[in-house]
């Protein structure tokens, strides 16, 4: 193991310490407030809100399957980060933009920008699960994505059972029916909905909503890297183990 892996190590070594931490009093007030809130929302709202990301993802991750470049091989672990800081940053920056454009723009302009951030997102996690050389035509690497997804905006209770997942894919994924039908989606909207509700509200409201899009599409793109990146670490480092 060389230096840079060895430092890759220890990063993710604190990473898994961060996300088996239990929720804090503050994070559980929050949850429930949010669980009651989203039990006043009639079922009839919940399913066609649930559709609507749903199929919207769907198409994402078929457009994302086709324009994703093959699997990178025979490549230091070093060699494929710097690759995924670039493409961190590229993607940073246009989602900046977007929240800062669609921020200025009012509410109608504003709502706008909730497909256009999802789309980035999903891209961003295809070129990464592709540099560090998975095959994303595989099914099951587009359902890694997505709990990946999840992990970087879930409440605690949440993060810790998707990161469980995530440490055991081998095992899980052997055991995953052939296609994603099964796939829990209104608990997955609902999770990320919760986490940026108070962020895309406040980037809604005149006059500061372009600054706060901007901030807001900037920190939540900094965080799914950082958790991309370890969570592609764990089964980089895992693979290295069992071979």
């Amino acid at each position: 193991m060389n230096s840079y892996e060895k430092k890759a190590l220890y990063d993710l070594k604190n990473w898994e310490k961060n996300m088996l931490k239990k929720p804090s009093f503050a994070n559980r007030i929050s949850k429930g407030l949010q669980t009651k809130a989203n039990s006043f929302i009639p079922d009839k709202v919940h399913v066609v809100i649930t559709e609507a990301i749903k199929n919207m993802i769907k198409a994402v991750l078929v457009g994302s399957k086709f324009t994703t470049k093959s699997p990178m091989i025979n490549a230091s672990l070093e060699e494929r980060e710097i690759l995924v800081m670039k493409k961190l940053n590229f993607y940073r920056k246009t989602a900046t933009l977007s929240g800062a454009g669609t921020g200025a723009g009012g509410i109608i302009i504003g709502l706008a920008d909730f497909p256009v951030l999802l789309s980035i997102k999903i891209k961003f996690l295809f070129d990464t699960a592709s540099l560090y050389g998975f095959n994303v035509k595989d099914y099951k690497e587009r359902l890694y994505i997505l709990h990946v997804f999840l992990l970087a905006f879930s409440s605690d209770e949440k993060r810790i059972e998707i990161y469980e997942i995530l440490k055991k894919w081998n095992d899980y994924s052997k055991n995953l029916p052939k296609d994603s039908s099964f796939f829990d989606w209104r608990s997955f909207q609902q999770e990320y909905r919760d986490y940026i509700d108070l962020a895309k509200m406040l980037q809604l409201v005149p006059w500061i909503g372009a600054l706060v899009g901007a901030y807001a599409n900037y920190q939540l793109m900094e965080k799914l890297g950082k958790t991309a990146m370890n969570a592609y670490r764990l089964r980089v480092f895992k693979k290295k183990v069992t071979s």
